[in-house]
């Protein structure tokens, strides 16, 4: 289990490093938008590629991002019962979510989307707008992402795995903004029931 464990420490390491460099890649975007509206309405021109370039790095950060954000579990998760559960029971949810639906899924669509990428890249596919960006570095995206995600699920499970048998503690003791958006969500079905509730005479 130690070894294994070392394995996820890495990979966890390793997807840190891309979404914390990658998600720049946000700022960069918005620089790209800003300065094409500008040159847009100063010297009335454009370019195609400005626009395809924010597309691109959006598409980075929210693919190539994605196994951070399963990593920090903060994609939000509004589930009312799932966090009234004992954590033994939300540890077991865990665990055949990532086994048999994230990379179930994810191996599906990395098989897909490689002869997706092939074939563009073969084809040296560009854009149908006039000076656009070529299409197939946009496209090889999905597939690294896919990868990146299925290396991903291989250190949640070996971690829940982990937690289960009691070798570290338990993860599902949530913080930051998705226990904040479970909570809110939580308070405000509390309000509303409380205020369907009949008043006393």
């Amino acid at each position: 289990m130690q070894a294994l464990l070392g394995l996820s420490r890495k990979i966890d390491a390793f997807n840190t490093l891309i979404g914390r460099w990658l998600s720049w890649m946000i700022v960069v975007a918005v620089i790209i938008s800003a300065g094409n509206a500008v040159i847009r309405k100063v010297f009335d021109m454009s370019s195609n590629s400005f626009l395809e370039a924010q597309w691109v790095l959006f598409s980075v950060v929210f693919l190539l991002c994605s196994p951070w954000t399963l990593l920090k579990n903060e994609h939000i998760r509004i589930d009312i019962i799932n966090h009234s559960l004992p954590l033994k029971v939300r540890g077991w949810i865990d665990m055949i979510g990532h086994v048999f639906f994230l990379m179930p899924f994810a191996i599906i669509l990395l098989w897909w989307s490689i002869p997706f990428f092939l074939v563009s890249y073969h084809q040296n596919e560009q854009s149908f707008s006039a000076g656009g960006l070529p299409q197939w570095p946009a496209k090889s995206l999905i597939m690294i992402a896919c990868v990146l995600l299925i290396v991903q699920g291989i250190s949640e499970i070996i971690k829940r795995a982990a937690m289960m048998a009691g070798v570290i503690p338990d993860s599902n003791v949530l913080q930051g903004s998705a226990h904040a958006a479970e909570l809110e969500a939580e308070r405000l079905v509390m309000h509303i029931a409380g205020e369907k509730q009949p008043r006393a005479e």
